[in-house]
């Protein structure tokens, strides 16, 4: 299976102490407890044999951490890895971790790599994946997948923002909204589509 997030900030002290920027966060005491419950929640939904794309701003380690801890911490996390880079990202981390690659589950890379963005079809769809969120224009079968902007949202119905900490989710029913710390699978990124081009619909 196929997922998606962004911005897990790992190992990013002042997270913790923005409570409009990243309001889920504010109930971890330390950077430990708040990166072990994103990697609970990671491990939860997705499988050894899954792809998960990451939108970038992996974590920020130089603020209490090490390229050492970064590895062990996403050596753990299920799946094969594909990083867009972010703003908090970097080249020589990303040479780093690319080091220490090794085979995943499904037999791909544990990490790869695009520095500005990546692309996918799904189900009459096409994703494009970047850190910053893509203004394309009104297309009909293209979404852009983005990250950056943590409790905010685009007001176009075709960006959605896959940040652990969007504010798109609240698109989501109760019942459905994940754990914070998740990807998301293809089918909530289908719910989060539809539910936010139906608000739009509304608006006119």
């Amino acid at each position: 299976m196929i997922f998606v997030t962004s911005d897990t900030h790992f190992f990013d002290t002042a997270l913790l102490g923005h409570p409009h920027f990243a309001p889920e966060r504010q109930h971890f005491l330390s950077v430990n407890e708040m990166n072990d419950a994103i990697v609970d929640a990671w491990n939860q939904t997705v499988q050894p044999e899954d792809t998960v794309y990451h939108c970038g701003d992996i974590g920020v380690f130089y603020r209490q951490g090490s390229k050492e801890e970064m590895l062990d911490l996403l050596t753990n996390l299920h799946g094969n890895l594909i990083f867009v880079k972010g703003n908090h990202d970097s080249h020589d981390f990303f040479k780093y971790l690319n080091s220490h690659n090794f085979k995943s589950e499904n037999g791909a890379d544990k990490f790869a790599f695009e520095d500005v963005g990546a692309y996918f079809k799904y189900d009459h769809r096409q994703y494009f994946l970047t850190h910053y969120p893509l203004i394309f224009g009104i297309t009909k079968n293209s979404i852009n997948l983005h990250g950056h902007i943590h409790h905010s949202s685009i007001d176009i119905k075709e960006n959605i923002n896959v940040g652990i900490d969007s504010a798109d989710f609240d698109y989501f029913p109760k019942e459905m909204k994940p754990i914070f710390g998740a990807p998301l699978s293809m089918e909530k990124i289908e719910y989060l589509i539809k539910a936010k081009s139906d608000d739009f619909a509304k608006r006119r």
